[in-house]
This record gives structure tokens, C-alpha cells and sequence, in this order.
């Protein structure tokens, strides 16, 4: 890990008890989106999923299927130990724990202003903190912590499935 923000999707898995399990059952096997939605239930597999791949903590292979199916990605988990190289400051560092860990409707707000200014085509994040008054690495932590966004350089994007 060697961006502060890395820590967001770290922290909102293991704060969850669904995406925390899904990350459990890959450390062990290969599993397909479908076997893990038989053990911890369809409302929870696709955010975590997206979640884990986001933060770097699963890979994706396709399943060779039997004769006249078609093919499946299966995942599993990268590692199994943590190891952090950053600096950042303590109220960037606030903001990040606060991010993870908030449940609230002001985080939802503030989640949801994010995601229109995006759909308005504005995906500089600096121009959005600007825009809000709040530090680029806020709306990183923000777009770290939904699962459906993503940062790329400069940018936000929206993940495909």
C-alpha cells in the first residue's frame, strides 16, 4: 500500500461482516460471483466484490466451464499480510477514517453530490474538492468508499461490473 486512500475499501470490508466473509471464503478457494452468492447472499456479493477489486485484494480468472456452458470468472485473494509505505497528514488521515467508517446520511449526501458532478462530466478531482471545499484526498477517500467509482490518475471513473 503506498496511498493513504488504499486504506478506505481495506477498512469498509473488514467493518462488514458480509464483505469480510466473502474475503474469508477466497482466501481459501477459487470461487465464482454465483457460489459466493449461495453462501452470503446476492444483496452483498457485487459490492464486495467490486470493493475487494478495488482495493487490490482479489484476483479474477476465468472458470473453464463443462461442454456448452459458458465461461465464469472465479476470484481469489491476492494476499494475505498488509504492508503500508505512505506519509499523509492527521487531518487527511481523519477524513479517510471517517469515510470508512461512516454509516450516515451526510456521508450519503456527500456521496451523491460526488456521483453528479461526475454524470455532469466533471471528473477532475481536484476541480470536485474545490467545488465542496473539502481536500482531493477527501474525494478520493469518497470515491474509494462507493463501490461503483473509482480513481484513475487525475480522475474519477465509473467501474464496470
Amino acid at each position: 500500500m503506498n496511498d493513504p486512500v488504499e486504506l478506505v475499501p481495506l477498512f469498509v470490508v473488514f467493518n462488514n461482516t458480509h464483505y469480510k466473509k466473502i474475503l474469508e471464503l477466497l482466501d481459501n478457494n477459487w470461487m465464482t460471483c454465483a457460489e459466493l452468492c449461495d453462501v452470503i447472499g446476492r444483496d452483498y456479493v457485487r459490492d464486495g466484490l467490486l470493493l475487494l477489486r478495488k482495493g487490490n485484494l482479489v484476483e479474477e480468472k476465468w472458470r473453464m466451464p463443462e461442454p456448452g456452458k459458458k465461461p465464469e470468472k472465479e476470484y481469489r485473494t491476492n494476499y494475505s499480510k498488509v504492508r503500508a509505505n505512505f506519509q499523509c497528514d492527521f487531518s487527511d488521515l481523519g477524513d479517510l477514517l471517517t469515510i470508512a467508517f461512516a454509516n450516515g446520511e451526510d456521508l450519503r449526501m456527500k456521496g451523491d453530490s460526488v456521483e453528479a458532478e461526475l454524470s455532469r462530466g466533471n471528473s477532475s478531482i481536484k476541480d470536485i474538492a474545490r467545488k465542496f471545499g473539502v481536500s482531493p484526498v477527501f474525494i478520493k477517500g469518497i470515491a474509494k468508499r462507493i463501490p461503483h467509482l473509482d480513481v484513475k490518475g487525475q480522475g474519477l471513473v465509473v467501474l464496470d461490473e
